[in-house]
């Protein structure tokens, strides 16, 4: 048997997993629960005062939609999404006995050979991390063609790609974003695929083995694999990282049932027909990945997620760059939230509109939590609570715990253990989403900004809601203290703001542990050992819009002909 073999077969069992029995008694568990909590919220008789059940009521129905969805979704998932057809093109892709470089064997799909290209795009990040995912991209099984699509316009990067052997081009503007980095490449690159990877995702060399034999359904427009990563040395890179695991492990390979799978971004192949069918990479959102996923599943285009791990990259360690990241995400989303409205689009099946609903309005759950938080105070200062004084705390615990207990195990299945760093990100991001929301309602530009690029500014200039809730909590957790020791009685309330002062509290200290290292000039995560550099031929291009696909030699941007002349004599192989 060989290795390959091996590593699917292990991939294959992953994926089974999946949907054990544990797994599938777990979902169904807290699909009860939600329902039976949900009648408890609705039931006239638990009613209280009138404005903080409202509060409630808003924040958990948001809550238990997505709750419900997400159990639904994660139920329709377990089937494999490799056919017969997948795997017979599989074996075939390479030949029957490929022999000599693995990266340089001819990708053949249904008799048909493929011309493959595989982009990186940067802007910005650290030069060892580009270098680091190009290498990887260059070594990828399967002939192939390596492009970093540099939106920085960095000289550095220009030398290190032509001293690895990659290709390199720069635009003269940065229009459109990553989306119109990507779009310009295709104007250069001509291939019948093509992958994307940001700069900081370092592919398997099985990338491309795994994901194009699904090429071989003409219907299919992409195949998206999960990202992973490898950083998690901070509690924001934990948190971020967490808050993913069960999407890409349980919803994504879900939504296949569906035909609803989305693009993410990066660790993606594309087929070249489809994306050219839609006009493009969409321009018009900073989750470019979403809208075009959405474009060509309206124009009847098939996607597929595959479960397995084949790129690893770098969450954002910092809170400003945790910041970034979620404020451009959240306010793609509620753009096609806004302007697109997805359960009304009839250009999608009625599962498809469903699918994408939940996509665009997943963030209002990260506003839910500033709802909630406000309950408390309105009992300890005014004496309004949301449920009937015959409401016991135990009988309260019981249905609140067959909600929000069983979405904990199902996490702790997931993740294996229970995550505080999870939670505490999406109980304090809330300042995050409600911004998000303002923005995509007055249709504010928040820029685009590469996670892996912040600047390494103060936290403190991004949580200052957090710092001022968190000081009003804990001001009002010591009323309620000196309030219930007076009565002689700890109230439900009272405990609820204390958890909520400690959650804000924990990232509070996070800040200002990352506050001090940033002070001592001290690095967040551990470097990376150095890598020898390799020698090699260069492959440079620089490309201006609309201008024909130049040869591969260095043309430095809009540097004095004579100079581009004598480059071009001294590095044309």
């Amino acid at each position: 048997m060989t290795s390959s073999t091996t590593s699917r077969d292990a991939a294959t069992r992953q994926r089974l997993a999946g949907q054990s029995p544990v797994m599938i008694l777990i979902v169904l568990v807290s699909t009860f629960g939600i329902l039976v909590y949900s009648l408890f919220l609705l039931d006239p008789d638990n009613r209280g005062d009138m404005i903080p059940w409202l509060m409630v009521i808003a924040a958990e129905s948001v809550l238990v939609f997505h709750a419900l969805l997400a159990m639904w979704t994660i139920l329709s998932g377990g089937q494999d999404p490799r056919s017969f057809a997948y795997h017979q093109a599989r074996d075939a892709m390479f030949g029957p006995d490929p022999h000599g470089d693995p990266r340089t064997w001819p990708v053949t799909i249904a008799g048909k050979r493929l011309t493959i290209d595989v982009f990186i795009t940067v802007y910005g990040e650290d030069l060892a991390v580009i270098r680091r995912t190009a290498e990887a991209a260059l070594a990828l099984r399967g002939e192939h063609r390596t492009w970093i699509l540099d939106d920085g316009r960095s000289d550095e990067v220009r030398d290190m790609a032509a001293q690895i052997g990659a290709r390199y081009v720069r635009r003269l503007s940065s229009g459109g974003a990553k989306a119109g980095n990507v779009n310009h490449a295709l104007t250069i690159a001509k291939g019948d695929c093509f992958a994307i990877f940001d700069a900081d995702f370092v592919p398997d060399p099985s990338f491309l083995e795994e994901t194009v034999p699904f090429m071989v359904d003409e219907q299919v427009a992409f195949v998206q694999t999960p990202q992973a990563y490898g950083n998690l040395h901070t509690t924001v890179a934990r948190g971020a990282a967490y808050m993913q695991a069960v999407f890409y492990r349980f919803i994504q390979p879900g939504r296949n049932r569906f035909n609803a799978a989305f693009c993410v971004g990066t660790n993606v192949l594309f087929r070249r027909a489809a994306i050219d069918d839609v006009g493009g990479i969409c321009t018009d959102s900073k989750s470019e990945d979403v809208w075009t996923s959405l474009n060509l599943h309206e124009r009847g285009w098939r996607s597929v997620f595959i479960p397995e791990v084949l790129a690893v990259g770098e969450a954002p360690e910092t809170i400003e760059a945790y910041s970034k990241q979620q404020l451009r995400w959240a306010t793609g989303g509620f753009e096609i939230l806004m302007t697109h409205m997805p359960l009304l689009s009839r250009k999608l099946t009625v599962d498809q509109r469903v699918q994408y609903f939940v996509t665009a309005s997943f963030y209002l759950t990260g506003i839910c939590p500033l709802l909630l938080i406000l309950v408390p105070p309105l009992e300890i200062y005014f004496d309004l609570r949301p449920m009937n004084l015959s409401i016991t705390v135990m009988t309260w615990f019981l249905y609140y715990a067959g909600f929000y207990l069983m979405q904990v195990l199902l996490a702790w299945y997931t993740l294996g253990s229970f995550r505080w760093e999870t939670l505490t990100l999406a109980t304090v991001s809330f300042p995050i989403y409600t911004k998000a929301f303002v923005n995509a309602f007055t249709g504010r530009d928040v820029g685009w900004q590469s996670t892996g690029t912040a600047k390494g500014h103060s936290p403190y200039n991004f949580i200052i809601p957090q710092i001022l809730f968190f000081l009003f909590l804990s001001l009002t957790s010591a009323v309620a203290i000196w309030r219930d020791m007076d009565n002689g009685v700890l109230t439900l309330a009272t405990a609820w703001n204390i958890t909520n002062t400690l959650i804000l509290g924990a990232f509070v200290w996070t800040a200002s542990r990352e506050a001090r290292a940033l002070r001592r000039g001290k690095p967040l995560s551990p470097s990376p050992l150095p890598e020898a550099p390799v020698e090699v031929a260069p492959r440079t291009i620089v490309a201006r819009p609309g201008a024909p696909t130049p040869d591969p030699i260095d043309d430095d941007e809009v540097a004095l002909p004579r100079r581009r002349a004598a480059r071009r004599k001294e590095l044309v192989p």
